[in-house]
């Protein structure tokens, strides 16, 4: 079974209009954040999974999606607004 992380913060791409996250990142080992093209490897190959935190307070898997041939990251469907991964805080 894959490691699991949760996911607590987000680096927002701000040159990119799609809004593609360029990073994420948690708390585990004291602080950790990794690009967004890790990120997909490693959800792809199934080295590790990660989590976070809805907006309603319950824990959702983020996984790879692709459109238009570009690959990013969401969040299972909720059915929640805002985006899941954008309302969390900025990484530092």
């Amino acid at each position: 079974m894959a490691e699991q992380f949760q996911v607590t913060c987000h680096k927002p791409d701000d040159g990119d209009r799609d809004r593609r996250i360029e990073g994420l990142g948690g708390p585990s080992g004291g602080g950790w954040y990794r690009d967004i093209d890790q990120l997909i490897a490693w959800i792809e190959n199934g080295t590790y999974q990660f989590w976070t935190v809805d907006t309603a307070g319950n824990s959702v898997w983020i996984e790879v999606k692709e459109r238009n041939r570009r690959k990013y990251l969401k969040t299972t469907s909720d059915g929640v607004e805002p985006n899941n991964l954008l309302a969390l805080p900025h990484c530092p």
